[in-house]
């Protein structure tokens, strides 16, 4: 790992005990580097500080840099969405994130009593501490694999005919290079139930067998597909400023497969289109669901973000085969190895 660069914004007691124990000082720019935001809220949540430095790095450019988040509050609000904004943002500007990149403490730290409980811990500092040290040993082991014959898995729970979103795909996986292997699983296929939150105990039951509390062709059809691919791409249109049913189901019934399977390595892609306007929170809420809380690697840009309303209207915007390119570029390029030099 190249040296650690330290970008606070924002202080608290319990920040500055936590970076500390950490033994993190701030050091060197950002171009290139791996890098660790910190961030303090105070009991309004972001402050202006927060702003100014969202918006520099809205208005910077993170290509080439790996970055993890950690985040203190002082109430139960805001610490999560503050990462996940912040993340979304560095992504956009070319950042990449490993596996659990955020690392976030409520004013009560009652958010981590899970793994305070999960680790053996006497307190819910100690576990704020181990929670930090993991991340900070996941941007140090940071090493994405390459694949010579890379397998995609595209989800989409959408109407073919109608739908801008599987046209943009389609023009998408059309400019992938051949050499990355595509498989296509439809979320409509049969009756798709959402998760019913079983205990650990339960869901650990049936991740065992390969299954789930509801089975189904998520159980049976798309949960294999994703322990076997290499890279995810969804595919999202905008339903009221969420993903659609479905797609929404499929992200909370992951966790059966996520519990006995290990999904490390899996590079999370998207696409999202809408009728109006929104795709950023359409994008943020994959991001988070499937790496924030899951185990899927965030690639630079990951997602592919346009507007279109009437069907096939996404195929006459200026400039969609030239973006739809350059996603598909980005994708061939992020999972295949490099070519040799000439």
């Amino acid at each position: 790992m190249q040296s650690l660069t330290v970008i606070r914004c924002g202080s608290s007691p319990r920040m500055e005990t936590l970076l500390r124990c950490l033994n993190l000082d701030e050091t060197g720019g950002a171009q290139g580097n791996t890098l660790l935001f910190t961030v303090a809220l105070d009991r309004l949540g972001p402050s202006e500080e927060y702003v100014r430095l969202l918006r520099r790095v809205r208005d910077g450019d993170f290509s080439g840099c790996l970055a993890g988040v950690l985040v203190i509050g002082e109430t139960e609000l805001d610490t999560k969405a503050a990462g996940r904004e912040l993340i979304f943002h560095l992504n956009r500007r070319g950042c990449a994130f490993p596996e659990r990149p955020l690392v976030e403490a409520t004013g009560s730290i009652h958010n981590l009593e899970v793994l305070r409980r999960k680790l053996g811990l006497a307190s819910r500092e100690e576990a704020l501490l181990a929670a930090a040290r993991g991340l900070l040993d996941r941007l140090s082991s940071f090493s994405p694999p390459t694949f010579a014959k890379p397998r995609l898995l595209v989800l989409h729970a959408s109407e073919r005919k109608t739908s801008n979103t599987i046209g943009l795909g389609d023009l998408v996986l059309q400019a992938l290079d051949p050499r990355v292997e595509v498989q296509m699983r439809s979320l409509r296929n049969g009756s798709i139930e959402d998760c019913r939150g079983c205990s650990y105990t339960v869901c650990s039951h049936f991740a065992g067998k390969g299954s789930c509390f509801y089975g189904g062709s998520i159980a049976q059809e798309v949960m294999p597909a994703v322990r076997d691919c290499n890279a995810l791409l969804l595919l999202m249109p905008n339903y009221n400023d969420s993903v659609g049913a479905n797609v929404m189901a499929f992200m909370n019934r992951l966790t059966s497969l996520h519990v006995n399977n290990s999904l490390s390595g899996r590079r999370l892609y998207g696409i999202v289109v809408s009728g109006y306007s929104g795709g950023d929170l359409v994008a943020a809420q994959a991001l988070g669901a499937l790496c924030l809380n899951k185990s899927f690697l965030l690639p630079p840009r990951f997602c592919m973000l346009e507007t279109a309303n009437d069907p096939g209207e996404i195929l006459l915007q200026p400039g969609i085969l030239e973006r739809a390119a350059a996603f598909a570029a980005a994708i061939s390029g992020d999972l295949l190895p490099p070519e040799p030099p000439v």
